[in-house]
């Protein structure tokens, strides 16, 4: 069997990205997704732009965010075929140690498409038949929406369900998201639906202002207030709401210094802070602070698989809604699209999605 296919690979930092064809037949224990959409994610283009290293030697092609059908399978993958699914942006072994302990996202073996093994900026993309999300195209159909735009639940969504999963949200919790846009647009909206009171923090009031529409109780432009005004307004907005003045949770996705910084300003006792935005910049903090404040700090890298089904799950249900915050483009216009998105041109997340021509 041969399967022609094509993808957009990386082959230097800030070089054109280059169509290149492929034979996209998968091996024992694979599978080959034809590509509806792929998402842009900001850890692409710190690949692209800043030289990040990706842990398969270039040329590559990026993206990690992924919806599709599955049109071939390899042997003992045969149960996938013809489904749409949305694969992991990580893909822990299943096997060893840490697998079994539950410790999926800390893998030694995992693979991220666009990172470890080739990704999803491609007609097609072959990944482990394992781990893979389902979509039910009833229930998509009915939530109005395409299988592409529900690429970026691989990364943009399920990354921070699993932060607020993870650091304990439920109802009657004041959670304070800095970053309002991406990713940090989703974790306010996944907050809100574990029941918390959401305050959402950003330097650009228009993204302020489209989450405030979509789960933000209070909106704060954190370049009007310094630290300690900003504390403040939280402050008292919690006991304006009847909220705890301790036990916050704060999520950091702006992938900034200044967002990191404005972050930590706003440990409380019995705080928790969870890490979602990536940047390559250092900050200067005290971390006597966590001491002082009994308070926790938690990182987050992806979303084990098996939590992929409720966070689709929330977005098929209306309690978080995606299409008003993603726009496609066809990929062929990938590298204007890698330009724009850089330069913040575009505004939502861009998605894109390959001709019908693309691969056969």
């Amino acid at each position: 069997m041969n399967l022609p296919a094509q993808r957009w690979l990386m082959t230097a930092v800030g070089a054109p990205l280059v169509r290149a064809a492929f034979d996209a037949t998968p091996g024992p224990g694979e599978v080959a997704v034809e590509v509806a959409g792929c998402g842009v994610c900001h850890t692409d283009l710190g690949y692209y732009y800043d030289g990040v290293r990706t842990n398969q030697p270039l040329p590559l092609a990026l993206g990690h965010e992924v919806s599709g059908r599955v049109v071939a399978c390899g042997a003992g993958t045969q149960a996938w075929a013809g489904k749409a699914v949305i694969v992991p942006a990580v893909l822990p072994c299943g096997e060893c140690d840490l697998c079994r302990r539950g410790l999926g996202t800390i893998c030694r073996g995992q693979k991220m498409p666009g990172n470890d093994i080739q990704g999803g900026f491609a007609s097609h993309l072959v990944v482990p038949g394992r781990g893979l999300c389902e979509v039910d195209e009833a229930r998509l159909a009915r939530a109005g929406l395409e299988l592409a735009e529900v690429s970026i639940v691989a990364d943009a969504l399920t990354t921070p369900y699993q932060a607020v999963r993870r650091a304990g949200v439920g109802p009657g919790s004041l959670a304070v998201v800095v970053g309002a846009g991406g990713v940090g647009g989703y974790c306010v909206q996944v907050a809100r639906a574990f029941g918390a009171a959401v305050v959402a923090v950003d330097v650009d009031d228009a993204k302020l202002a489209a989450i405030a529409a979509h789960g933000a109780a209070l909106t704060l432009n954190s370049r009007e207030l310094d630290a300690k005004a900003l504390k403040a307004a939280v402050s008292a907005f919690a006991k304006q709401t009847g909220l705890r003045s301790t036990e916050w949770f704060v999520f950091e996705c702006s992938g900034t210094a200044a967002g990191q910084l404005s972050a930590y300003s706003l440990l409380v006792h019995g705080a928790t802070l969870s890490v979602v935005g990536f940047t390559m910049d250092k900050v200067e903090i005290r971390l006597s602070n966590l001491m002082a404040f009994d308070a926790r700090a938690l990182g987050n890298w992806g979303c084990p698989p098996e939590f992929y089904s409720a966070a689709l799950d929330l977005v098929l249900d209306g309690r978080v809604q995606i299409k008003p915050f993603v726009e496609p483009h066809p990929l062929d216009d990938i590298n204007r699209v890698f330009e724009a998105v850089h330069r913040r041109e575009i505004k939502k997340r861009a998605v894109m999605v390959p001709t019908q021509t693309q691969g056969v």
